[in-house]
């Protein structure tokens, strides 16, 4: 038996779970339930990220306390969770008194250990709300090609990157107020100290994905930088020790959460566990992470660091997700398939897309898609037509003719015996977390039972004199190889599973259980266990996704001395823009153009630079603002709009030879397609 801690990448206490966060939550469920129903010790433990700027700017917006705001989102979190069946031992708060205590340790030791410096900083500060300004509170005027209304580190028209303090007439998002430059002093994490323990620690086998650890070798031929993990009063977060009005940075305190969630768990709910039997540097129990592939750096550099540093142990592993994709394209709340887990409970049986998610997933750190159609089908086809019904065939003559019980024997114990030899591929294929391939060999049994059913056909010999024997055989036989199809699917379908085991009256559903047939053993009266998928029902969660993310769409309103300051700066409407003529129009060649690179700008948080194939002889180099809207896996390969006509610009990473179009809403950014069929080079009209 081992000893195993997992948690899950902590949901921000700043709005609802959707789908795309489940995506992660769900792969972590099935694997626990999946290492538990195999005899391991398994911890299961998350918490809410409680701290940062966005979270005291939207308590204040709401009217009430930060504390009152992470209180009532965690509530909405768990309602979620456990609506999915995602069940964890325990679900915190990184606002807890034992994270503030864990986190003081942790930064205290790196202090001693001299990883930590103090310099000073620069940044502009809005003297009517008190507080220093990150870029993305910050507009202005670009600096380079005058357009208005740009962000602090980035112009989206022309793609220039530049310091906050060299925006012209910049205003405060928050105010309105034109900041002032301010220094003040932070606190950095000396990330290169621990250069050479890092490139061993991502290299080691079975830590990272080695699609992950070949990504994070850039960071190290680039060099590792100092990391800022202070901010300034005001600030929703933790103090930082002997650093009067220093916060940590919401980055530092989130993960130590890991370890401060399972130490209140043990101080709960399991005093019996021994919190250092599982963080001691030589701790032979397992510690693994499941997260997103948006959030790999600050979980495979500066969390391993910042553990070394604090002498503690550091993850077994990181088991990393990509995105979620809704028919093929980014979630999108006009199509309304920007799904909240809430929505989606309101209409369909979550063990459905649980199904669906596990029949998509495997080990690869990829992109899943949600295809709407395709989910109808499968989750009919597969659990309604294939498993489902091999109980619903065969219980009805077990209850009716047989006062409820099996047979006295086995029919065909060779057949049953291979179902239950499966069981080993199919829990190595859980253990791997290749979820998909489990799901594959499960239903290619479910098609075999199908097919004996079909070949001995009970309803057939129950109208023949003298075949009772052989239909009570028979369809005792089919209850059997149903009952290992449910063992099987339980970490993926736990509600269902729990179903099959009252019906069938098992003490035990793990896998081991699976290795005694059932005879002469009495069952319950079956119930109807899965209803299939109303595509109408799909269609009413796609509608209420449109109208009940509208309302989250509209901008927090702010007092009117305020917005009236930021009047003039506002994105026009549509029908206000500045009109220009049918000839200006013209000028502009749009051309389809495919993307065969996209990597990140060093320096710049907002630019992706990306290599474009326009039908030329030569690709084009173009710098685009979409880095937080994208990473460039989901653009390589892409077919894209763009400018071709547009002079380059020389800018501080390079020249950018045109620009690349994309539509926003204010809630996101989309970058524009063209329809299927199209090649690089075709003129867009």
């Amino acid at each position: 038996m081992r000893n195993i801690l997992v948690t899950n990448a902590l949901p921000y206490a700043n709005g609802p779970i959707h789908m795309g966060h489940l995506l992660g939550y769900i792969q972590a469920d099935i694997w626990v339930r999946a290492m538990r129903a195999m005899g391991h010790e398994v911890t299961y433990v998350c918490a809410d990220d409680a701290h940062g700027t966005a979270i005291m700017l939207r308590a204040e917006a709401n009217g009430i306390s930060p504390e009152a705001q992470i209180a009532n989102v965690q509530k909405e979190h768990i309602r979620d969770f456990d609506g999915f069946g995602v069940h964890f031992d325990h679900y915190d708060s990184t606002h807890s008194d034992t994270n503030r205590a864990r986190a003081s340790e942790i930064y205290v030791k790196n202090r001693d250990a001299g990883n930590i410096a103090v310099r000073p900083v620069t940044q502009l500060f809005d003297p009517e709300k008190g507080m220093f300004l990150s870029d993305r509170f910050i507009k202005g005027t670009c600096p380079k090609c005058k357009a208005e209304d740009q962000y602090g580190d980035s112009c989206e028209v022309c793609g220039a990157t530049y310091n906050a303090t060299e925006l012209l007439n910049p205003h405060s998002t928050l105010s309105g107020a034109t900041p002032v430059e301010k220094s003040s002093d932070h606190y950095f994490f000396k990330l290169p100290n621990f250069g050479e323990y890092l490139q061993k620690w991502t290299r080691d086998e079975g830590r990272l994905p080695v699609s992950i650890a070949n990504k994070l070798d850039e960071w190290f031929e680039n060099g590792l930088n100092d990391w800022d993990i202070s901010r300034d009063a005001p600030y929703f977060g933790f103090g930082i020790p002997d650093a009067p009005n220093k916060y940590f940075y919401v980055w530092v305190d989130a993960p130590i959460g890991y370890m401060s969630s399972f130490e209140n768990y043990i101080k709960t709910k399991r005093p019996e566990l021994n919190f250092d039997d599982y963080w001691k540097k030589d701790s032979e129990n397992e510690v693994y992470h499941f997260i997103g592939k948006d959030i790999v750096y600050f979980h495979a550099l500066f969390w391993p660091a910042m553990l070394e540093g604090a002498n503690y142990r550091t993850p077994s592993g990181l088991f990393v997700n990509g995105f979620l994709t809704v028919n093929g394209q980014k979630m999108s709340k006009s199509r309304g398939t920007f799904i909240k887990a809430e929505t989606y409970l309101e209409h369909l049986n979550p063990e459905y897309l649980r199904y669906y998610f596990a029949s998509k997933l495997s080990d690869k750190v990829e992109d899943s898609d949600l295809n709407l159609d395709d989910f109808v089908q499968k989750v009919n086809s597969d659990l309604v037509g294939k498993v489902v019904n091999i109980a619903s065939r065969c219980a009805k003559f077990i209850n009716t003719k047989f006062d409820n019980k099996l047979s006295a024997t086995c029919a065909e114990p060779e057949l049953v015996q291979s179902f239950i030899d499966a069981g080993s591929s199919i829990a190595q294929a859980y253990e791997a977390r290749e979820f998909s391939a489990a799901i594959r060999e499960i239903m290619a049994l479910a098609d075999k039972a199908n097919q004996y059913i079909d070949e001995k056909k009970p309803w057939a010999l129950a109208k023949q004199e003298g075949q009772e024997q052989q239909v009570h055989d028979v369809c005792s036989l089919g209850i059997n190889l149903f009952r290992q199809l449910a063992v099987y699917l339980a970490p993926v379908l736990p509600t269902l599973a729990g179903q099959v085991q009252d019906f069938l009256q098992l003490a035990s559903f793990d896998f081991a259980s699976r290795e005694t047939i059932l005879v002469s053993h009495e069952i319950a009266l079956f119930q109807p266990l899965m209803q299939r998928v109303d595509p109408k029902a799909v269609a009413a969660m796609v509608d209420a996704s449109k109208d009940s993310l509208a309302a989250a769409a509209e901008p927090v309103k702010v007092e009117k001395k305020k917005e009236k300051a930021k009047e003039k700066k506002a994105e026009p409407k549509v029908g206000e823009a500045e009109i220009i003529g049918i000839e200006d129009f013209m000028k502009v060649d749009l051309r389809v153009a495919e993307v065969l690179e996209a990597a990140h700008v060093e320096g710049s948080d907002k630019l992706l630079q990306l290599t474009l194939n326009v039908g030329e002889a030569e690709p084009r180099n173009v710098f685009s603002g979409i880095r937080e809207f994208y990473q460039p896996e989901d653009l390589k390969g892409k077919l894209v709009v763009m400018v071709a006509n547009l002079a380059p610009r020389k800018m501080r990473f390079g020249i950018s030879n045109g620009m690349v179009l994309a539509a926003s809403n204010g809630d996101g950014v989309w970058v524009i397609s063209p329809e299927s069929g199209a090649k690089p080079g075709d003129k867009v009209s």
